[in-house]
């Protein structure tokens, strides 16, 4: 069993992304009222003010940097830093003949031209692999790592190792039959698996902004011995309704991959893989607040 109940995960409205400001808003600077009518001095009915942090945020596969663009609003609205770093392979650049070294390479050298230190480095999903690289090139300048629902990968694994047979059988079929060695998710593949709670209307809309993935990163088995000796702090959120991978027979976010990490911070919550970025951005920007703070 996870460590959480759902109901513990209910809020004042059934879908807060329609919540009026004025009734609940956790996720501005000094935090929001609970409900209409309380007295805007009365400190009792405020959420305390949140520590500055400067996070560098890291999307992953069928996605791109713009993934991130209303959570980054929503956090720099409350006076953090936020970073949202473009890789090889992916965004503008055309060329998907990409290695997951050139993929880590990018994020390196975003890091260290712009010289940020002490900040939180987040990974979803694919990108979780990523900040296992990274952090094993620039482990003094990282404050915390927060995967969300990322992939957390053994010693020599590769990403295609941890999905189920099925998928990657199909993966694989896809990556064949495409021209530039990519995978292309089939519409019904990305509704059910990556925005299950997402209306039909906003993941047609969600699915107009996917593009193929390169697929050589996706199957490359990675050197993580030295990510596995690294004394940096760690955090894993978890979405109890993301799909993306079957939960429990060995798959999935968590405790499957997350208990990797060994001594971690696990924050949870209701959401599926891609969805709430868009719909729900101010929710997902306070969970990883959560997973970075002190």
């Amino acid at each position: 069993m996870f460590p959480y109940r759902p109901e513990m995960h209910q809020f004042p409205y059934s879908d807060y992304r329609f919540t009026p400001l004025g009734y609940y808003s956790p996720y501005t600077e000094g935090g929001g009222l609970w409900w209409r009518g309380a007295i805007e001095s009365d400190e009792s009915c405020r959420l305390p003010k949140q520590q500055r942090l400067t996070f560098v945020l890291v999307h992953g596969s069928w996605a791109d940097a713009h993934f991130w663009d209303g959570v980054a609003a929503v956090l720099r609205s409350q006076g953090h830093a936020v970073h949202t770093p473009e890789y090889a392979g992916h965004g503008t650049d055309p060329n998907k003949n990409v290695t997951h070294a050139m993929i880590t390479k990018s994020v390196v050298d975003f890091i260290t031209k712009l010289n940020l230190r002490d900040f939180v480095l987040v990974g979803h999903s694919f990108g979780g692999s990523v900040i296992q690289k990274v952090a094993e090139q620039v482990p003094d300048r990282i404050k915390r790592l927060v995967f969300w629902d990322a992939f957390v990968l053994k010693d020599g694994e590769s990403v295609a190792d941890e999905l189920p047979p099925q998928t990657r059988q199909g993966f694989e079929q896809l990556r064949a039959g495409s021209k530039d060695d990519t995978i292309m998710l089939p519409f019904p593949l990305f509704r059910d698996l990556f925005v299950n709670t997402a209306s039909l209307e906003e993941a047609k809309r969600f699915y107009a902004s996917v593009s193929p993935e390169p697929a050589n990163p996706l199957f490359e088995k990675l050197d993580l011995k030295a990510f596995y000796t690294l004394p940096t702090p760690k955090s894993y959120v978890y979405f109890y309704q993301d799909n993306a991978l079957p939960q429990g027979e060995g798959f999935g976010w968590n405790p499957h991959m997350s208990t990797r990490l060994g001594l971690f911070r696990l924050i949870v919550g209701d959401g599926d893989h891609f969805t709430d970025t868009r719909t729900r951005p101010a929710m997902v920007a306070q969970k990883l607040y959560e997973a970075g703070r002190d």
